[in-house]
């Protein structure tokens, strides 16, 4: 009838969650709300403090015709048109990262407190006109963001992987121009700050976040992984669990098996970080570990299509980190640039991840393998041959670079030389410098650990320091040193000096042995009563402690602090 208002359809329920989603953020959140009704079009929230609702963002919603606040009762009146057309509904359903983006949006100071925005590959980068409106410790609690820098004149929004869907979603909400920054008049930048710039296109710092980014999601995980494997070995070492019985070994697959199938969980990162469907990253990945494809006593395998597939010097993939990355980030590029372009639509959905998957793995075998090998190859050689010059070299040299060469896979060149060194005269030296990698890791840790105010940064150094202590350091690599550079660059230099150190004192190693602390038994002669080797050892690794902690502590500075 005339003057009657038209019916407004009830909501669904998926369409009320997501509408309550996006309204959450602009309220204050859950613990702000008392209550909430719905009649017809209207809903009506009872609010503790209604200082912290957005009435403007509120009001920008797509669906919402009129907002009012008063007296803590917010009344929001929905569009009848935002329920006419499926199209309209749709707005109802919108990206999953909007709620995060109001969050953001509101904790920099408002969409009127940015004076520009630009992502790189894990920030969300603002040029805020008053840098005291933002609220960083709201934003560092919110699930979603890492953390929050300040440097060079702009407020970092550290998001990892997913930052080109946040910043989409920012840029959405906020209604900011997509051509990627605001003016200080609000109008679309044509382009980035010049300093994001030159940072975008730094090879060093590119390579770094990229490692960084695949390898942050697994770092707590990695780090569980070490200390259990830790903890079995100091069992067993203490005669408190047989190392040979069924409950060490059961165990012990659940810590190693972590590193072992590392390139599977890699490849699902890393799919997430360069722009490609998880399940076919991880086909690419098992491939990689598949046990027919792993040798560790032969090198070049049966050829595939008549081409020789030759192993890195470790004899497989396992435990490896760069391939498995440089294989999936060839993957994303090809099927984007060419795959989608010749594979019919009509066979799209098998078609284009046969293509990908399949081409990806040969080039990976054919490619990857060899370079490794080579540059593994190489590297065994060089050392080898250093050795000859001088051992105080080879020291320095093994100890400053070791953890770049796992980083690669070439440190598995090293192993089988000095294995052979040592069972045919009873010794080796080759690996001796190596030791003080883990304890520098250590001691780094140790200093980000008392010296960081950031509470995400912090919670990762106990499991990371742990695990390090024992031998198992890409917990502190991946996630605490690297991603800030110098104390990466310090724990290689002082682990170098310690490494040449080790080598002048005459340190030997006589036996295989665990990783970290349990490496110190490797150094006492079987059958002589001389722990000179592991004293010296001992000592040696403890300055190293001492050493990296005091420079990294004496240097360190949050990156928001900088």
């Amino acid at each position: 009838m005339p003057g009657q208002r038209k019916e407004v359809r009830p909501l669904q329920e998926t369409e009320q969650q997501a509408l309550l989603e996006q309204l959450l953020p602009l309220v204050g959140g859950e613990t702000n709300v008392v209550s909430t009704t719905r009649r017809g079009s209207r809903i009506s929230m009872t609010l503790k403090d209604e200082s912290l609702a957005d009435p403007a963002a509120l009001a920008a919603l797509p669906f919402a015709a009129t907002v009012s606040l008063r007296n803590g009762r917010l009344r929001l009146e929905l569009t009848e048109q935002a329920y006419e057309t499926r199209e309209k509904e749709n707005w109802l359903m919108a990206s999953k990262y909007d709620g995060l983006a109001r969050i953001i949006i509101q904790n920099v100071g408002g969409k009127e407190n940015i004076a520009s925005l630009t992502h790189c590959v894990t920030r969300l980068r603002f040029k805020l006109k008053d840098e005291s409106k933002a609220n960083k410790e709201i934003l560092e609690a919110t699930d979603g963001v890492m953390k929050v820098m300040q440097a060079g004149g702009q407020y970092m929004v550290v998001i990892g992987n997913q930052v080109s869907d946040v910043y989409d979603a920012v840029c959405t909400v906020g209604h900011i121009a997509p051509g990627g920054a605001v003016n200080e008049d609000g109008s679309a930048a044509e382009e980035a700050p010049k300093e994001q710039k030159k940072e975008k296109f730094n090879p060093f710092n590119w390579f770094v976040n990229i490692i960084s980014g695949v390898l942050t999601p697994i770092i707590g995980v990695m780090a569980a992984s070490g200390i259990i494997k830790g903890v079995l070995t100091i069992l067993a070492t203490l005669g408190m669990m047989d190392g040979s019985g069924s409950t060490y070994n059961i165990l012990y697959a659940l810590a190693d098996s972590m590193f072992y199938f590392l390139p599977v969980l890699l490849s699902y990162t890393s799919a997430k970080r360069f722009g490609i469907e998880p399940m076919e990253a991880m086909l690419i990945g098992c491939g990689l570990v598949y046990p027919t494809l792993l040798s560790s006593s032969e090198v070049v395998h049966d050829s595939l299509f008549g081409i020789p597939v030759i192993m890195p010097s470790a004899g497989d993939y396992t435990n490896s980190v760069i391939p498995i990355i440089c294989a999936i980030a060839f993957a994303a590029w090809f099927e984007k640039k060419v795959v989608k372009k010749i594979v019919p639509d009509s066979i799209a959905l098998f078609g284009v991840p046969l293509v990908t998957s399949l081409v990806t793995f040969c080039l990976t075998l054919w490619v990857i393998g060899p370079v490794a090998s080579i540059l593994g190859n190489g590297v065994a050689n060089f050392f080898k041959w250093l050795a000859g010059i001088s051992e105080i070299l080879t020291g320095f040299g093994i100890g400053a670079l070791y953890q770049v060469l796992v980083m690669f896979g070439m440190h598995a060149a090293l192993g089988p030389i000095a294995i052979v060194e040592l069972f045919s005269t009873g010794s080796t030296r080759l690996l001796v410098g190596a030791l003080p990698c883990t304890f520098a890791q250590v001691g780094a840790v140790g200093a980000i650990w008392l010296k960081t105010k950031n509470k995400k940064t912090r919670s990762l150094c106990p499991p990371a320091f742990v695990s390090g202590l024992v031998g198992i350091t890409e917990p502190a690599i991946y996630g605490l040193t690297l991603p800030t550079k110098k104390p990466f660059v310090i724990t290689c230099i002082t682990s170098g000096i310690a490494g040449a150190a080790l080598m002048a004192l005459g340190v030997t190693q006589y036996q295989l042995s665990g990783m970290g602390i349990f490496q110190y038994t490797a150094y006492v002669p079987v059958g002589v009563n001389d722990l000179s080797g592991m004293i010296a050892s001992i000592i040696v690794t403890a300055l190293t402690v001492v050493a990296t902690f005091a420079i990294v502590y004496v240097t360190y500075k949050d990156p928001e602090t900088k």
